[in-house]
């Protein structure tokens, strides 16, 4: 069952939201909050595996709450999926950066929107690589210094498995292309991850574009 917290200023879009989850059989709203800082307290009370987070709130913004989730250990098998109205944004940009695993627009249909829980409750980003070097490309324009000290620290086998991650492949496809079994290539992404401290495959993803590890025009 994918327990799915709900965190959004705007009751209608909450209740229509929940509404679409409550039809489906693996799907369970475990909880609703009006604000970042009641989400935030009801993460830590019911640990769900989404939480669905609006990116412009009161007394607590998207951004920062899920910086709140993403720095808390007892939180970190909730994979954060920001809620926006306008798509593609220096706000998703850091909220990506932050932690989210992706993001949706509320215009969504109902079958994405379904589709894209699922897919965030496995553990996959919600971003396409195409998507990424967009969002680098408008608002990075120097690597922080942590991210290129962490990549040396990286073995050339990781810095591939982190390229093709980038690249949208899936561990299946990547272990095919390094010649090497889907659990070996999971652990190259795992170990990557602890490196450069991502907390899922977006981010991991984030980081190889905002480093240069993947050329941007790639």
């Amino acid at each position: 069952m994918i327990r799915v917290l709900l965190v959004d200023d705007q009751p209608l879009i909450r209740s229509g939201f929940r509404a679409l989850l409550d039809l489906e059989d693996d799907i369970e709203v475990v909880a609703e909050a009006a604000n970042g800082q009641e989400g935030l307290e009801l993460a830590r009370q019911h640990l769900p595996d989404i939480a669905l987070i609006d990116i412009q709130m009161p007394v607590l913004d998207g951004i920062e709450t899920t910086r709140c989730i993403a720095a808390n250990p007892a939180l970190a098998r909730v994979h954060v999926v920001i809620l926006t109205n306008y798509g593609l944004d220096e706000y998703v940009f850091n909220a990506l950066r932050a932690g989210a695993a992706g993001f949706l627009v509320k215009d969504i249909v109902p079958e994405d929107f379904l589709h894209a829980v699922r897919v965030a409750a496995r553990g996959d980003a919600l971003l396409a690589p195409s998507i990424t070097r967009k969002l680098i490309n408008q608002y990075v324009t120097q690597p922080p210094a942590s991210t290129s000290t962490a990549l040396q620290e990286l073995t050339r086998r990781e810095r591939e498995a982190v390229v093709l991650v980038a690249q949208g492949l899936s561990n299946d496809k990547i272990a095919d292309r390094m010649v090497i079994s889907p659990l070996t290539a999971k652990t190259h992404i795992n170990r990557a991850m602890t490196k450069l401290r991502a907390r899922d495959r977006a981010q991991l993803v984030v980081l190889a574009y905002e480093s240069g590890l993947v050329p941007r025009n790639s």
